[in-house]
Order: structure tokens, then sequence, then C-alpha cells
């Protein structure tokens, strides 16, 4: 009898670290990812991207990556860099040194970007894997360049039929060209407004404004972050996230049961970085939120909606408010969102009875069943 050879496994590529403000919260969300993927079925390769956009190969212990003790971890830059490169047909992780020969890593299948923000999220490292003919996991490079962008994402919503509140995009040139332009229409929107950084995430450079005297400085700590802003009316609702999922093959986008983040038990007056990822105590999540069954129906269509009207693949996190008068109100969509065993997009699934492990393996199967290119 001829003896079979075992079923290589497929080879996947953590990605993780980034040029980001939001660097730190990527190596968090590695770190659970690591800790949690099934080495019995996979082969995990961890790739760090330092802070100066270098590739390196980081140490694989989940344990180095989480936050521990408040402290936020980092990927270091080194005297090795790695680049994925095509070999004879097949995409392979080359390791280059100084006056060294090159060294193979070998195959990649699948590339799992755990990359937040700018130069990661937003569709850059996508558009570097499509050109490579390499498969991913999450958005494509339209969708993640808008799920990115707070302003361009509403105009979809808007346009796709859902309910988005009343905001003022703000663009570099508007604002240092006429300021008192860009004050006078903000003023329009009432108070509280939420000043936001366009394409930045984790609640990164977002202030809450009272009172017009304070704009300006919360506009000078969001251009920090970025140079185009969204300014958003404050609305009166509890926050509701629901988790969506792409089915398989042509099956619709599932969605998970209604979450809701609650952070009035904390000091913190909004859901800012620290009650996301320093306060352990900050929020709590209630899944399945107490909505009356219509709203909760309402959450899960417009999400899955959502989802489809940015074109969305793999993951997506969206975000609504919901108001005394039973509206429904879309926030905003994260198409690659926190994903640590604690975060809210693992949580509601978890809760929907998705395991965090099972998460996992059911993202890396839905890449490897996606074709590279135009689909």
């Amino acid at each position: 009898m001829t003896e079979q050879t075992p079923a290589r496994k497929p080879r996947v590529a953590v990605l993780f670290g980034g040029r980001s403000s939001e660097h730190a919260v990527s190596c968090v969300t590695a770190a659970g990812v690591l800790g949690a993927i099934d080495r019995s079925k996979y082969q995990v390769i961890p790739i760090g991207i330092a802070r100066n956009g270098q590739w390196v190969l980081p140490e694989g212990n989940p344990e180095q990556w989480a936050l521990n003790s408040g402290e936020l971890p980092e990927v270091g830059p080194s005297d090795e860099t790695v680049t994925l490169a095509e070999i004879g047909g097949t995409h392979q992780l080359i390791v280059a040194q100084t006056n060294e020969v090159p060294r193979e890593l070998g195959t990649v299948d699948v590339v799992f970007p755990l990359l937040h923000g700018p130069f990661g999220e937003d569709g850059t490292v996508q558009g570097m894997l499509e050109l490579s003919d390499t498969r991913y996991v999450g958005a494509g490079v339209l969708a993640s360049a808008v799920g990115m962008d707070k302003h361009f994402m509403k105009v979809i919503f808007a346009a796709a039929g859902l309910n988005v509140g009343p905001y003022v995009a703000v663009t570099d040139r508007q604002w240092r060209t006429d300021p008192a332009a860009v004050r006078a229409e903000v003023a329009t929107l009432g108070l509280p407004v939420f000043v936001k950084p366009a394409r930045a995430g984790s609640s990164m450079g977002i202030s809450k404004v009272d009172a017009l005297d304070q704009l300006d400085a919360a506009i000078a700590s969001a251009r920090e972050h970025d140079l185009k802003l969204v300014i958003e009316a404050g609305i009166v609702g509890r926050e509701i996230e629901c988790a969506v999922l792409q089915g398989h093959g042509t099956d619709a986008p599932r969605t998970s049961m209604p979450g809701e983040v609650d952070i009035s038990g904390s000091t913190h007056t909004f859901y800012d970085f620290a009650a996301k990822y320093v306060d352990e105590k900050a929020a709590a999540l209630s899944c399945p939120a107490d909505l009356p069954a219509d709203a909760a129906a309402a959450v899960r269509e417009q999400a899955a909606a959502a989802f489809e009207a940015v074109g969305a693949e793999g993951l997506s996190r969206v975000d609504f408010f919901y108001t005394e008068q039973g509206d429904v109100i879309i926030n905003e969509i994260n198409t690659m969102p926190g994903f640590t065993p604690v975060s809210m997009y693992p949580q509601m699934w978890a809760a929907s009875g998705l395991s965090y492990s099972e998460l996992i393996d059911e993202l890396i199967s839905l890449a490897l069943e996606r074709p590279v290119g135009l689909r």
C-alpha cells in the first residue's frame, strides 16, 4: 500500500504593527490572534511592521504583544527585512540582510492583516497584496479605503438609504483658507459636537466639544492625526454595535446579535481610546442588547446593508445610535475592528454562538475561498 503524504497546512502570515497611530492597538490585536489560532490546522508566521514601515520577523510569543500593565507594545526595527515576492509561481517570504544572501521562509497561502488606521486598514496594504496575487483576510482596496474615511463612508451610507446623522466634513484647505466659514457651518449642528480625524480609528484624536470656544483646540488635536476632519452633531442615544461576517459563496452576509456599549459606570464622557484599550473596567458590553425585537432586527438588517454598500468582505463591525424616539442612526463601519478576545466584535460573535478561535478559522477559510483580482 502506498503511503500518502500528509496534506500541507495552509501558511498564514499574521501582519501587525504598522505606521499609523494605532500601531499598539494592532499589536494587542495580534496577541489575541496569535494566542488563539489553531496551529494544528495552520502554520503561522508572525510579521511585524515597524513604525518606519520596515517589515521584520518579530517574536511569535503572544504575551510580548499583549497590553501588560498599561504599557503599549511596539514592533522595533531590525537588521533583517522581510519582503513578499513571487518565485517560481508561488508567493514567498524572503528575509534580506545587508551583505548576506537572502533566505526564503517559504510560501504564503493567506495574509491576516491585523492593521488599524492609515497605511494598513485603508486599502494600501490590500492593494499591495492584490498586486502580488496573495489572498488575505478582510475587505478589499475600495471597501477598506471607504471604511477608513468617515466622510466618504457617510456619503455612501446616505446613497444606500441609511439614516446618517448631521455632520460637516472639513478639508485641510478649507480650514487653512477660511476657518471662520468652518466655525459658522459647525455652529449649525448645535452642541455638543464630536471632532474626529476623518481617517483614524480607535478614537484617536477625537474630542467632544460642549462650547464653540473649544472648537479650535479640538480641531488642532484632530489634525495631529489627519488633516481632513469630520465634525458630527452629538446624538442622544444608546451606542449599539453589530458584527458582520461574510457569507460563503453567494450566501448573504451574516450578522451577530446586536450589542450595547455602556460606559455609564466610568469617568469617561464617551467611548474613547482609554475606555477601549487601557481602562479594563470602563466599558461593558451587553449582548444581546436590550432592544425591542423590531429595533434589533433593524440594526441587523442595516448592518448587513452597510457591509454591502461599501463592498466589504470578510468582517466588519457596524456602529449605530438608537434614540429614545426609536430611530436607528448609523455611525460608522470598521472593516478591521479591534480583534482581541475582549474586543466588541469577537464578543458579539461569542454571544451569538461562534467562539474566538472558530471566528479566526472562519475568516481564514473565507480568505482562502476568495479569488484575488477583480471579483
